[in-house]
């Protein structure tokens, strides 16, 4: 059994991704989202497609402004003894030129795109257990050497700091036993990526890339630790 928080669950890959992990009967999720609507659908749709499945538990929490003491930790720990995976997928994007990128914008971006997922990790790593898994959700927007494009630079650099993050707490959490890795996605088919790109069609439908992250969440550390990993079959 393996007990999963994923964090940016309410739409596209997070959304999908929690339909392919509770399809697994012996999976307990925490899908977090801001939006308690759209948990209520990803509920509903979970219920139905896997009613033998997982067992999914809905929370609306916001990564950045919300209480982690008082209110996350005290849920998790209602519903699991030790954390094995934590899925890093929230994010925000704002696609302006760069000239007209405020530094509000920065800030609001890397408050989402990187603090957020510091201060969940922070509180989660406690509750996670020997052989535990990490998985930061980056861009290709934020690997090196990547072409980059117009208008995303705070949310490009934000998933770059994410990145070496990655890499960092790799390292810091070796005595733990706590693997971290960041996969670095390309485009998909999401609210987001139509945000970035209007009017573009992205090369991988989310369900696609949902499952990938899913079934990664659950296996990949058992080849990688502190890797940032390229999954882009093409880039827009």
């Amino acid at each position: 059994m393996a007990n999963i928080i994923i964090t940016g669950a309410s739409n596209g890959i997070g959304f999908e991704s929690v339909l392919d992990l509770t399809a697994n009967k012996d999976n307990q999720v925490i899908a977090l989202a801001r939006s308690a609507d759209k948990l209520r659908k990803l509920h509903e749709i979970a219920t139905s497609l896997n009613p033998e499945g997982g067992k999914l538990y809905p929370a609306q929490f916001d990564i950045v402004y919300d209480n982690y003491p008082d209110s996350l930790v005290p849920f998790i720990q209602s519903k699991f003894e030790t954390v094995d995976v934590l899925i890093n997928n929230a994010g925000v994007l704002i696609n302006k030129p760069f000239m007209e990128t405020s530094l509000e914008d920065f800030a609001q971006v890397f408050q989402t795109n990187l603090l957020g997922h510091v201060n969940m990790i922070k509180h989660i790593v406690p509750m996670m257990k020997n052989g535990g898994h990490i998985v930061n959700i980056g861009s290709m927007g934020g690997y090196q050497g990547s072409a980059k494009f117009a208008g995303l630079s705070a949310y490009s650099a934000s998933k770059g700091a994410l990145a070496t993050l990655t890499e960092c707490l790799a390292e810091e959490l070796k005595d733990r036993n706590i693997k971290v890795n960041c996969l670095a996605l390309g485009s998909s088919q999401t609210e987001m990526f139509e945000k970035a790109f209007p009017g573009l069609e992205a090369g991988t439908l989310a369900f696609e890339m949902g499952r990938y992250v899913a079934d990664f969440a659950q296996n990949g550390h058992k080849y990688y630790n502190g890797k940032i990993l390229p999954v882009a079959g093409t880039t827009p």
